[in-house]
């Protein structure tokens, strides 16, 4: 369990239970970490029309690009739910076991493109050091070949998974099981 009090759906009322079935209807199951909203509908309604908008919305970066930020990001935060979840939905996407096993060891030696180095130095930068980054670095990202709307959606994609890496981490939030985690890629 969580940290801090979680109602289940089957306690659910009002706008929580609008807000539950919504979730479910969107992704296929509700996670642990919308659960651990249960407390602020709003903000759990909110946070899933972020996700949706920056993973599934319309950008030229692909699902894989996309997924491959959220594992990259997670990993670096050491955040074991997020690198799960999301490194599941890679392989929805790649179907490819060890390319998921080297982003998540280290993603500068996978055997990747150039252009993803690129924008996974980057989400990994801001991760780390947020700080640190300069123009220099969003220079290198646009050398790479992503235009500005590219780069805006990875800095968003990298710094929505830095923000849910806290949620997680910082409640608490358990993984859900195997059965548990099934949604729509």
């Amino acid at each position: 369990m969580a940290w801090i009090k979680i109602i289940d759906e089957e306690q659910a009322s009002g706008e929580l239970k609008a807000q539950y079935e919504d979730v479910r209807q969107r992704r296929g199951h509700i996670s642990n970490v919308m659960k651990a909203h249960s407390l602020d509908p709003k903000a759990m309604r909110l946070h899933l029309d972020l996700y949706l908008h920056l993973m599934f919305g319309k950008s030229t970066l692909t699902r894989a690009q996309r997924e491959m930020i959220a594992v990259v990001v997670s990993q670096t935060n050491n955040c074991r739910y997020c690198v799960t979840h999301h490194g599941e939905a890679l392989l929805a996407h790649v179907h490819h076991q060890p390319l998921l096993e080297s982003l998540k060891r280290d993603f500068a030696s996978a055997s990747i493109t150039t252009k993803d180095k690129a924008m996974l130095q980057y989400a990994a930068k801001l991760t780390r050091s947020p700080e640190s980054v300069s123009e220099s670095d969003v220079e290198e990202v646009r050398r790479a070949g992503f235009a500005d709307e590219d780069i805006l959606r990875i800095n968003l994609i990298a710094s929505y998974f830095n923000f849910a890496n806290r949620i997680v981490s910082g409640l608490g939030i358990p993984l859900e099981t195997a059965d548990e985690r099934v949604y729509k890629y």
